[in-house]
């Protein structure tokens, strides 16, 4: 259903184009479709006037393809008219899941890949589109986005050649460090935070959580993600705890400094649930390790949440942590590749992000505010009072 909050009564900047690459499709298929239901829903008095030219339609998903040589080279085709268009390009620079064949060698796409594959469809729209927003989730290269001693500054480098493209506006996901956005600082960049959707997700699996500071505590991994735990613990009005890795400087491990151990920061979490939450589970030692020592300490239940579930290593360990009653769920959304062995484990909640993204695509088509949107206090509070009266969410 069209929220009330959600009626758009400003003149679209063009007619609406979605770009969904291969590594994007599905959540490409799931954002067109909430778009074209709330339009066929609105009862804005003007839309079939000149000014709303294509506004109603039964997709915006726009047909481009992005074949491949044998030799391993590509390029784009786009197959319909985007001219003047508001286009929206989504790509996961994650999906390793994508094949190509090299001389008959089959090969994984790499994000270096999915990101060529991002400018092949800019250049072929060449210039043609009113306005370009990148919607990449996991902003690419971002975890190389300051330099200490002689290095690439990749994520930078890559902001700037998409701009010099003619991409206006850059919209990610929990970004690594968001002070990267200084290397574009005239062009719109927006890092939004899934913490109402970890909060939804949370309690629709967990029907006996008690949400107060003596049963529930907030806990970063790191200094770096100590942000999102206290922000999340300042709504639900709890505690919070962090963690730091201590590391061993004299090694590099898998280009790396490996950690001798994670030292705690905080009150006791005796008893009392603990919610970890971070930008990413990578490998999924570090969150591992800090749900052990939670539990060392005597916490209740260990929920583990990311925006973006990587797990480079596989789910062995997690499947292994959880059997042993070291963590109780694993959160993380699908705004990159979720493989189906996944998908079927028990402890684990996908957090759809689908929505949240058409709801952004489709009032930035309006060139109205998204501030409300990127702020979720009043979605997170209406959440837990559903949750208190035994509502459902």
């Amino acid at each position: 259903m069209l929220s009330e909050e959600h009626i758009l009564t400003t003149i679209p900047v063009g007619p609406l184009g979605i770009v969904a690459l291969d590594s994007c499709k599905e959540m490409g298929q799931k954002v067109d479709a909430y778009i074209s239901a709330w339009r066929r829903e609105s009862e804005n008095e003007h839309k079939h006037t000149i000014a709303f030219t294509g506004y109603q339609k039964d997709s915006y998903l726009v047909d481009v393809a992005t074949p491949r040589f044998g030799s391993g080279e590509a390029k784009c085709t786009i197959n319909q008219s985007v001219r003047g268009d508001d286009l929206y390009l989504m790509v996961d620079v994650t999906n390793y899941s994508l094949e190509y064949t090299v001389c008959g060698y089959k090969n994984h796409m790499s994000p270096d890949d999915h990101f060529q594959d991002l400018k092949r469809v800019i250049a072929a729209v060449a210039g043609k589109g009113r306005r370009l927003t990148v919607i990449m989730p996991f902003l690419y290269e971002s975890r190389q986005h300051k330099r200490t001693g002689r290095e690439s500054m990749d994520c930078a480098l890559a902001l700037q050649e998409l701009t010099a493209m003619g991409v206006e506006n850059i919209i990610t996901f929990d970004a690594h460090d968001p002070r990267v956005q200084n290397a574009i600082p005239l062009k719109g960049f927006e890092t939004v935070q899934p913490a109402y959707q970890f909060v939804k997700g949370l309690l629709r699996s967990e029907k006996n959580l008690e949400l107060d500071a003596d049963h529930l505590m907030m806990i970063s991994p790191d200094e770096g993600g100590m942000g999102r735990a206290v922000y999340l613990a300042n709504i639900l009005g709890v505690d919070m705890g962090m963690f730091y890795k201590r590391r061993d400087y004299s090694k590099i491990v898998n280009g790396r400094n490996p950690i001798v151990a994670h030292e705690f920061l905080g009150s006791s979490v005796e008893g009392k649930d603990v919610f970890i939450i971070d930008d990413m589970i990578s490998s999924g030692e570090s969150m591992i390790d800090v749900a052990t020592e939670l539990k060392r300490r005597k916490a209740r239940r260990v929920f583990v949440a990311a925006t973006f579930g990587l797990f480079t290593n596989g789910l062995e360990k997690f499947d292994k942590a959880y059997k042993e009653g070291i963590i109780d769920r694993v959160l993380t959304t699908n705004l990159t590749y979720q493989t189906p062995e996944l998908l079927t484990k028990e402890y684990y909640v996908s957090c759809d992000m689908s929505k949240y993204i058409a709801l952004i695509i489709d009032t930035l088509n309006h060139d109205a505010s998204i501030s409300n949107l990127l702020n979720p206090v009043g979605r997170i509070q209406r959440c837990i009072e559903k949750y208190r009266n035994g509502e459902d969410i």
